[in-house]
């Protein structure tokens, strides 16, 4: 019967056919398919295996018109290449998928103003509940930000600390502060940084305390490096740095980029971490691999994107406070290993 009524050209499967198999009211089929808890358990599996055996799906656009939620949450986000961003998608998705919502992800090219709005402008389109972007520059002007009255926003990795939108973050300032610590404790007085894109906002937090802590040190400020984040970019810099006689030290603003540097020290014959301590920042599965293991800060990706996750929904549920609801900023954790020691006599 289900095969027929599934066939080319047959009618859909409705909420009557369904009723009229498991020999309950149109009602209850209503209520077992809206996931309503108001109907006995076996009468519920009845229901549910008649929709089995009938092929029954149920129409997911009428029920959100009724119930005016759409189970899904949009996520706009910037250069999935990186371990921070894939691990904490990773999370959105588990954590949405638990509470039984999908995730319509719009990526961005480019983390522009206008490439953001257009995200959004996809995302609405799409029918999402609310919305957590994935993007690397501030939003602290929300005034930018056309977001219909209502819609819930959490955004990710950015400076909308200071804006309208409820805001979570691992502690980059604070991980970094750990890091410099570190280092000039170890009595590192030339210590480079190699940072990310110009425009990336994690990446000029870990810069700021950079300068910070040389300055209350008292100590020279040398060039910025710029990468992209890549192994690539780390060898590069890495090449530089091996060329300058008093560099005892190389902050590098991710691990994937202190793998590069590794690698163009090691090729230059520069001993890490008797002639040069490197240290990154993540903590990706492969730091505790490199040769010598990074000495580096971890970031805990999951439960940022669980936390994203949880203040949305507490907002789509009507449980939420607004503005109080962040900043909510992750703690880190220096790992030392065994590309940092002593620095070397001058």
């Amino acid at each position: 019967m289900a095969a027929r009524m599934q066939g080319k050209g047959a009618r859909r499967v409705s909420q009557a056919d369904v009723a009229g198999r498991a020999g309950v009211s149109g009602q209850t089929v209503s209520r077992v398919a809206n996931g309503m808890d108001n109907v006995e358990p076996a009468t519920r599996e009845r229901v549910l295996d008649a929709m089995r055996e009938l092929g029954y799906r149920p129409n997911k656009a009428a029920r959100a018109l009724r119930s005016g939620h759409f189970g899904t949450i949009g996520v706009t986000a910037f250069n999935l290449r990186t371990h921070g961003n894939v691990r904490t998608l990773s999370a959105i998705v588990d954590a949405a998928g638990e509470q039984g919502y999908s995730v319509t992800l719009v990526p961005v090219a480019r983390p522009t103003r206008s490439a953001i709005l257009h995200a959004f402008d996809e995302l609405l389109d799409q029918a999402v509940d609310g919305v957590i972007p994935m993007i690397e520059i501030p939003l602290s002007d929300s005034t930018d930000l056309t977001i219909p009255p209502g819609l819930p926003v959490v955004v990710v990795s950015s400076g909308a600390a200071t804006g309208a939108f409820p805001f979570v973050d691992n502690d980059q300032k604070g991980g970094s502060r750990a890091l410099m610590d570190h280092l000039i404790g170890l009595g590192h007085r030339e210590i480079r940084f190699l940072g990310g894109p110009v425009d990336s906002y994690p990446g000029r937090q870990r810069e700021e305390v950079w300068r910070e802590s040389l300055a209350g040190a008292g100590l020279e400020m040398p060039p910025v490096m710029r990468g992209d984040w890549t192994p690539e970019d780390g060898y590069i810099a890495g090449r530089e740095v091996s060329r300058e006689s008093g560099v005892t030290a190389v902050v590098v603003a991710n691990d994937q980029m202190a793998l590069g540097v590794l690698r163009a020290l090691h090729e230059a014959g520069l001993r890490v971490p008797e002639d040069v301590s490197v240290v990154g920042f993540d903590d990706i599965g492969e730091a505790a691999s490199f040769w010598p293991p990074l000495t580096t800060v971890h970031q805990n990706f999951e439960d940022v994107g669980r936390r994203a996750v949880a203040m949305l929904l507490d907002e789509i549920r009507g449980k939420g406070t607004g503005d109080a609801a962040g900043p909510v900023v992750i703690p880190t954790s220096l790992v030392v290993r065994g590309s940092t020691g002593p620095a070397r006599p001058s």
